[in-house]
């Protein structure tokens, strides 16, 4: 037979296991069981019979014409006098011409032109700081200077209030200058 040691033991633990396992079903109540729940799509929606069945119609072909354009220039004669007629393709060709050649973009935009320095590395580091700083800044090579130069810029004003702070960020005083791109 067992001694009285191990019997109580074998008890104790037969007491303890049933505490753990069904004591804290007991001690809490009533318990609430979360669900999630599903909506189930449709695999395929009914339709009305009516909304299945279309009619394919077959291609119509646009035979109305837009108008010519109504453009009237007048034309002087030899003699003096005054006609009215339609343009033909040359003439408005050449006005075409004339326009295109009439902008030339002089007064398109504007630059600050901040210094001139004959060491053209100076002048780098200067451009690369600028640029760090959020400046659109660039170098011009001319006559053995390099020139730094912010913009172009098509805003006048910007480019004005622009100076004052590369005043204080450079020690040197800008120039505003038309830019011009045919003409660097």
């Amino acid at each position: 037979m067992a001694s009285k040691f191990q019997s109580r033991l074998v008890g104790t633990i037969i007491l303890v296991a049933i505490g753990v396992i069904i004591l804290p079903d007991v001690l809490d109540g009533e318990k609430l069981h979360y669900r999630e729940e599903f909506a189930t799509i449709p695999i395929k929606p009914e339709l009305d019979s009516e909304v299945e069945n279309f009619e394919i119609l077959e291609p119509v072909e646009d035979t109305m014409a837009l108008p010519e354009s109504p453009v009237v220039t007048t034309v002087a004669s030899k003699d003096g006098s005054a006609s009215k007629d339609k343009p033909s393709k040359e003439e408005v060709a050449v006005a075409v011409q004339l326009v295109e050649e009439k902008n030339s973009y002089q007064d398109s935009g504007w630059i600050i032109q901040l210094m001139a320095l004959r060491n053209a590395e100076n002048a780098q580091n200067m451009v690369k700081d600028l640029q760090k700083r959020g400046y659109q800044a660039h170098t011009i090579q001319e006559n053995g200077f390099t020139r730094v130069v912010i913009g172009p810029d098509v805003s006048k004003s910007k480019l004005e209030r622009q100076i004052l702070e590369l005043e204080k960020i450079t020690g040197s005083k800008g120039q505003l200058l038309k830019f011009r791109p045919l003409n660097p």
